[in-house]
């Protein structure tokens, strides 16, 4: 049991989910409308589009899909939040993730954390890594 993220993309799922996937050096699991009795119920454009998508990184699952709703996908109120083991890890981690998105806090040591930093990557997802200091954990 635990917390899972859940993002909805709209239309990109596939894409931003590969590219976690090889940020994060796991496989992601994909599964279209297409072939799925909801094929029936969405737009042809859209049957190769995700209903559901996942991956597994330490023990977190990340879960996500495609949104079909009105309006665009904005995210607000939450940040998906990566805690690493080693300055090397949080370092390599910020740098594949926010490539191509916007940097909001250059990662760098801390008073609280031996690096830490923010960004939104390049789907819009807003995210922070951090590796804590051995006594603040």
């Amino acid at each position: 049991m635990g917390i899972t993220v859940y993002l909805t993309f709209g239309g990109t799922c596939q894409d931003a989910m590969t590219f976690y996937g090889e940020a994060l050096g796991v496989t992601p699991r994909f599964y279209p409308f297409a072939g799925t009795p909801a094929e029936a119920e969405v737009a042809p454009e859209w049957r190769d589009k995700m209903m559901h998508a996942g991956l597994t990184y330490q023990d977190t699952l990340f879960m996500a899909s495609d949104w079909m709703g009105p309006g665009e996908i904005s995210y607000s109120g939450f940040t998906v939040s990566l805690n690493t083991a080693s300055i090397e890890e949080a370092e390599r981690l910020f740098a594949a993730l926010s490539a191509g998105g916007t940097v909001t806090m250059p990662i760098a040591e801390t008073f609280w954390a031996l690096r830490f930093g923010m960004f939104t990557d390049k789907f819009g997802v807003p995210w922070m890594i951090n590796c804590d200091r051995p006594e603040a954990a």
